[in-house]
Parts: structure tokens; sequence; C-alpha cells
């Protein structure tokens, strides 16, 4: 069973200084019927203008990942952390008994696009850590990459909770599959580009959640790149 979610569906606020679309409930935009999937509760499509940023801030027991898809983004927190992140590098903050962050676009003049991830965690209260890992650009290893799971398999960062998180990226008129074992359940957000899953098109800023599927195959004419969460 698939449930699709349309780019032009999801919610939407522009602030001037930040343009952002939101899949699942966030902030000012509440719709009752998406709240989030399984255990992951936000999905953020976020550009940044130049100079801008979110000031510091507290956050507590939540998996917060960032990953970046152009620009370049300048973090610092309250562990003492600092760090600026390009093109396809993800960034996990387990915020847990608390911490502060920033996140500023690091140039005045250019824009950052990034998706911003919030993975509802297994215990509440643990103590904070911070990781990132670089992925490369779009020019990268193409087909599934882990990039978040519990435990940080595969050189992934790891997150508390039973879930796994990759990035696929597809060159033109290629394709990949990724098998669901029983009671676990996906969602694929699209990045960039244009590609089919399991026969149904979805274009940048689509999603769609996905339960009692075997597998699911991905394919593309053009380049494309998404996101794919394997949730319990």
């Amino acid at each position: 069973m698939m449930t699709i979610r349309r780019a032009n569906e999801r919610g939407h606020a522009n602030h001037g200084w930040l343009d952002a679309h939101h899949t699942f409930s966030f902030a000012d935009y509440h719709d009752p019927r998406w709240m989030g999937f399984r255990s992951l509760r936000v999905l953020n499509d976020d550009t940044i203008a130049g100079g801008g940023g979110f000031g510091t801030h507290p956050h507590r027991d939540m998996e917060i990942i960032t990953y970046i898809l152009s620009g370049a983004l300048q973090h610092r927190d309250s562990m003492g952390h600092q760090a600026v992140l390009k093109p396809g590098d993800v960034q996990r903050i387990s915020a847990g008994a608390g911490i502060e962050h920033s996140e500023f676009n690091y140039s005045p003049v250019e824009p950052v696009h990034l998706l911003q991830i919030w993975i509802k965690p297994e215990r509440n209260g643990v103590k904070p850590d911070y990781a990132e890992r670089s992925f490369g650009n779009g020019n990268a290893k193409q087909g599934l990459t882990l990039v978040a799971s519990r435990g940080g398999r595969e050189g992934s960062v790891s997150i508390h909770q039973d879930a796994d998180l990759w990035l696929v990226r597809l060159g033109a008129g290629t394709d990949a599959t990724h098998a669901l074992k029983p009671g676990r359940h996906a969602w694929v957000q699209v990045a960039d580009g244009e590609l089919t899953l399991n026969g149904q098109t979805l274009h940048a800023g689509d999603g769609a959640a996905l339960s009692e599927e075997a597998a699911l195959t991905l394919g593309t004419k053009s380049p494309a790149q998404a996101l794919l969460f394997d949730l319990n």
C-alpha cells in the first residue's frame, strides 16, 4: 500500500530569510492527517537566504538529521561543536537531555538548501551527542548508501531508534531496489529530479509512505536523488 504526499500539498511558510515546506505538521502548520509517519516526525524542505539562519535555540529528546543539497550551513552548539556543512554532508544531533544550537547560512549571498529531519528516539534523556559525515555531492556514489542507523552500521551516523536512512542517488536510466522485511514500513522523499517508485512517478518535493510492501523499486530516466527511510 502506497500513500503519496505531493509537493504542492505540503505546508508552506515564507519568512523572507527562510522558505520552508513542511511534509508533516510543524510550527504554525497543523494538519491532523499529517502528524508524521511511524517514528519520522518532521521532514522540512528549507531554503535559507544568504546571511539568514536559526539563532541559538534549545532541543531535547529528538534525533535531528540535516542533509545539505546545495550551499553551505554553519553549525554551533552548546557542546562546543562548530562545523560548516556542504552538499552531501549529513549532520546528526541527538538532543537527548537537552542541547542548544544555531544553524546559519555560511554565505552572505548564496542560499543554502537542506532537508531537516526529526526522528523520535526510542528513549528519552540520553546524553546529547553530535556527529557528521560527508557522502559527497550528487556525482558521488550511485545507488543506495546507508547514512543513518541504530548503531551506526556501514559508516553511517548512529541514531537512537530502529530506523535506517538511505541516500538514493540514481543516474539516467538506472534503477535500484530495497527489500522491506515483514512489519517494516518506508517513507521515500524525492530531493532532486524525478523518479518512479513501484510504478508511480514522483517529482522533487514529493513523498510516499509504504506499508505492507515486500520491496521498493526505484528508477529514473534522468539523474535523481532521494531519501529512503526504513522504519519499524
